[in-house]
């Protein structure tokens, strides 16, 4: 399959590998955070860190939008399912995620609730347009790849009337992220973490373009390159972050141009900003509050945002909540601890119990560490592109 076959290639992943290994300089470290969760898995499903050297690593980043979402978001989704009488739709795996005391949106829907898994927001749209007498709440979340459908939701509500339909926005930023990271302590001291650069994300880029993450080079001087999610996409962007790092050089470099440009999808963004704008502050897990970091439903559409229909949403004080005590979700998408770090990890905390959103989510790296059986460092030569 074009796009697909020829990115898993063992030949070429064995000449890249060599290539890498060929340009690294043995006398320093090479610290790479991939951004994104979809890097994550591709990582650990394809072996790509057993091809690297010993001094180059991967640093697992905070580019999950459900690992994100604060509990206290969830606590709200659940506060409404409590208080209203409505049908509340979301994603599998926000289902999942623990809120506080260990409740989730999956057994709020045990007990009775009517909570409905979705695919799309149009699923969401037809629930309404099929149940006309109750209230449908759309549980949106996601960086910008996903914020673009919930815009056009929105859109389509207002221009066929359905007024039983809204949206609880919860849609985040990945360069504000990037700048509460670099920013955080242990990044910016340079005692925990370090980060020699960057692979930036592949379906984000798709809709932002490149150009939003130069900040990153001139401002912090770190390089990032945008790879896709194929295996040779990744040890071809790790080379180029690689090469940047030797030469002294900091820049944004497109690995992915066969889908992602400067500008990136100008229709798509000029449709979000038609109906969302930037909130002052929004809560991470991991990463605390982050200024201009999240989206908004504009005045203009209030009808359809959730946080302005209901009272117990408009009106209530937003409530921090904590993960459990022992939970390494937080360290982990701040790069400052591994899955394995975790004393929760494959023992009390698995995929049929997950304690923290890092094991829930099909982009955590706590999902990706366990699915593909990888809970220790490991240099061997083979390679798996099958």
């Amino acid at each position: 399959m074009k796009f697909i076959d020829e990115y898993r290639q063992q030949d070429v992943a064995k000449h890249i590998a060599k290539k890498i290994a060929a340009a690294v300089n043995p006398e320093r470290s090479y610290h790479i955070m991939e951004f994104c969760g979809g890097h994550t898995h591709a990582i650990f499903r394809y072996g790509v860190q057993d091809l690297m050297p010993a001094n180059v690593q991967y640093i697992h980043g905070p580019g999950c939008p459900v690992c994100v979402l604060p509990m206290g978001r969830i606590d709200m989704a659940i506060q409404l399912m409590k208080t209203e009488d409505v049908i509340l739709c979301t994603y599998a795996d926000m289902m999942r995620v623990p809120a506080s005391g260990q409740e989730s949106l999956l057994k709020l829907k045990a007990a009775g609730g009517d909570v409905r898994m979705v695919y799309s927001t149009q699923d969401a749209l037809n629930i309404a347009r099929n149940n006309p007498q109750r209230q449908v709440v759309f549980f949106a979340i996601g960086f910008e790849t996903t914020t673009p459908p919930t815009a056009v939701a929105i859109k389509q509500a207002q221009a066929q009337n359905i007024e039983n339909f809204s949206v609880f926005c919860n849609h985040v930023l990945t360069p504000a992220a990037m700048t509460g990271l670099l920013e955080s302590p242990e990044v910016a001291q340079g005692d925990q973490v370090q980060i020699d650069g960057f692979l930036g994300p592949s379906h984000v880029s798709s809709i932002i373009g490149s150009k939003p993450y130069e900040f990153v080079p001139k401002t912090y001087g770190k390089p990032v390159v945008i790879a896709g999610f194929e295996p040779l996409d990744v040890m071809q962007a790790t080379l180029m972050v690689i090469n940047q790092i030797n030469q002294n050089r900091a820049e944004v470099e497109n690995e992915y141009s066969r889908v992602v440009t400067p500008e990136g999808n100008r229709k798509a963004c000029a449709l979000v900003d038609e109906v969302m704008t930037l909130r002052d502050s929004f809560e991470w897990r991991g990463l605390g509050f982050i200024a201009n970091s999240a989206l908004k439903i504009r005045p203009e559409f209030s009808q359809f945002d959730a946080e302005q229909r209901f009272a117990c949403l408009r009106d209530s004080a937003y409530v921090i909540a904590s993960d459990h005590k022992a939970c390494e979700c937080p360290s982990i998408l701040r790069g400052v601890k591994k899955p394995t770090d975790c004393s929760l990890f494959g023992k009390a905390c698995t995929p049929e119990n997950p304690m923290g959103s890092c094991m829930v989510s099909s982009e955590g790296a706590c999902a990706a560490y366990w699915s593909y059986g990888r809970f220790r460092d490991t240099h061997s030569t083979e390679v798996n592109c099958a």
